[in-house]
């Protein structure tokens, strides 16, 4: 029995702001966007697990590059600020769910200033949130999906997890969770009614 459906954040519940974001530090640091999303790569994972703080973010990124480290409080923040955009539909699904019975995770790999953001919007619609700067590992390793589960109290099979990112369905299903590949919103609604067996209909 499905007992709480848990959410990515990013390109689920709201729109995937990679591109803006890339765009934005890019036009403000002055390189292209390619340049600036090789250098990026290169120390996201660190600093989504939290294990350097922005400002050392930037300091690596900005050597890669060869450019003046940004003298902002949080470029990484006004960036993510400038493209955050909700997809109202999504939301008004977990309020769906949650009324009807159903416990609403949040799981997501995010940077400390993202999660400033988040807290600042009042969210009460999430029973559970997972952050992987706050907790030290990130989606798909293993540890970040039994965080949820545990806080939770929930069983693998007790749950749905919609992203989407392949990798990171796949480490959810890895550890006996039910999953679904977010493609669009239609495509979401249909498998989920079919996972949890009845009509989600007036969740539009």
């Amino acid at each position: 029995m499905i007992k709480a459906v848990i959410f990515d954040w990013g390109g689920v519940l709201i729109d995937n702001p990679a591109l803006g974001l890339t765009a934005y530090c890019a036009g403000h640091l002055g390189v292209s966007e390619v340049r600036f999303g090789e250098a990026q790569e290169k120390f996201e994972g660190e600093f989504q697990k939290g294990t350097i703080s922005e400002d050392v973010f930037w300091e690596r990124v900005c050597s890669e590059l060869g450019v003046v480290k940004p003298n902002t409080r949080s470029l990484w923040g006004d960036a993510f600020r400038g493209v955050y955009s909700e997809k109202t539909r999504i939301f008004s699904l977990c309020s769906f769910l949650k009324d009807k019975g159903y416990r609403i995770g949040f799981l997501s790999n995010t940077e400390l200033p993202a999660v400033e953001y988040f807290h600042e919007q009042g969210y009460a619609i999430f029973d559970v949130t997972v952050f992987s700067c706050i907790e030290g590992t990130r989606k798909p390793e293993r540890r970040i999906y039994e965080i949820a589960l545990e806080r939770l109290s929930l069983k693998p099979e007790e749950t749905i997890f919609i992203d989407d990112r392949d990798d990171y369905i796949a480490g959810a299903r890895t550890i006996g969770m039910n999953a679904i590949l977010f493609e669009d919103e239609e495509q979401v609604f249909t498998e989920l009614q079919s996972l949890l067996g009845h009509s989600l209909k007036k969740a539009s």
